[in-house]
């Protein structure tokens, strides 16, 4: 077994034995049947039940649709491998699928109908990792990694569905939150305008905190929109991020990480403000030496 598929395998097994410690030694998350009661419960128009939850999912569909379409029209989206292609596919397939469960569980809010609305989530949130891994890590351990993440996030769903307990489920949701930005900053990446991952990473943090403001939102809106409608506009801005840098992008000549970037650029300005600083020091010291004594 050479180097590199040692360290491959020493990263899975670390993983896993992370994830059965934290499984031993923290207790169970029941679903809180709270969760179910959200602020802004209208039926606004057609008669439809929490009628703005449900229909901010529409964008959801639009963004998922086009992006499998690009995907597949003339490689519009340039993807250079299989891996990628199926991942990205598997991607939007899930965008696609949350407009639809997303509306089914609002329709109904319980922990069945919710079933629904997570599990497109996580086949988004668990082909997001395994794109990462192609593009910042190694092709062929992404494309055989897709599977087994995509099974571990339905498998999270089903564990908190027979057994109440959410562990599993927030594993798949925000370990991706936290290893996304920090690869996106900190390794070199294949393609141009990686600084999308942080724009799309940015929209996921300001749904997640407009779902927890649910009713304050609703309440300093004066009953206009809930946060949870909000946190359904901000997550969809996501996949179109995502597509907006998969149109732009090109191959990257030069792998060099955003943080040496950053890195660099802020040499540069300091170097700039420390001659410009001198400059004047050396402006300021001619002209004292040249005014005559009186």
């Amino acid at each position: 077994m050479d180097v590199s598929r040692r360290k491959k395998w020493v990263a899975w097994v670390a993983a896993v034995t992370i994830f059965v410690v934290l499984m031993l030694v923290t207790p169970a998350i029941p679903q809180n049947e709270e969760y179910h009661d959200f602020a802004d419960q209208r039926r606004l128009f057609l008669g439809i039940p929490n009628t703005l939850n449900v229909i901010s999912n529409i964008p959801f569909f639009f963004v998922g649709v086009v992006g499998l379409v690009l995907c597949h029209y003339k490689n519009y989206f340039r993807l250079n491998s299989q891996g990628e292609l199926w991942s990205w596919t598997l991607f939007f397939a899930g965008v696609t699928a949350v407009a639809f469960g997303s509306s089914y569980y609002h329709l109904k809010p319980n922990d069945a109908t919710l079933v629904w609305d997570r599990l497109p989530m996580t086949i988004a949130f668990t082909s997001v990792m395994a794109i990462f891994i192609i593009e910042r890590v190694d092709d062929r351990a992404g494309t055989k990694s897709l599977a087994p993440l995509v099974i571990a996030g339905a498998l999270s769903i089903m564990y908190w569905r027979f057994f109440d307990d959410l562990r599993p489920y927030a594993v798949i949701q925000f370990v991706p939150c936290i290893a996304i930005p920090v690869m996106a900053i900190v390794i070199p990446p294949m393609y141009t305008h990686s600084s999308y991952w942080l724009w799309a990473a940015g929209f996921y943090l300001l749904a997640k905190v407009e779902e927890a403001a649910d009713k304050p939102i609703y309440k300093w809106t004066h009953q206009i929109v809930s946060g949870h409608t909000l946190k359904h506009l901000a997550a969809a801005m996501v996949p179109v991020f995502l597509a907006l840098m998969l149109a732009k992008r090109t191959v990257e000549p030069e792998r060099v990480s955003l943080f040496q970037r950053w890195k660099v650029k802020l040499v540069a300005v300091r170097e700039t403000r420390f001659n410009k600083d001198r400059n004047t020091v050396d402006y300021n010291y001619i002209a004292v030496s040249t005014t005559p004594e009186p």
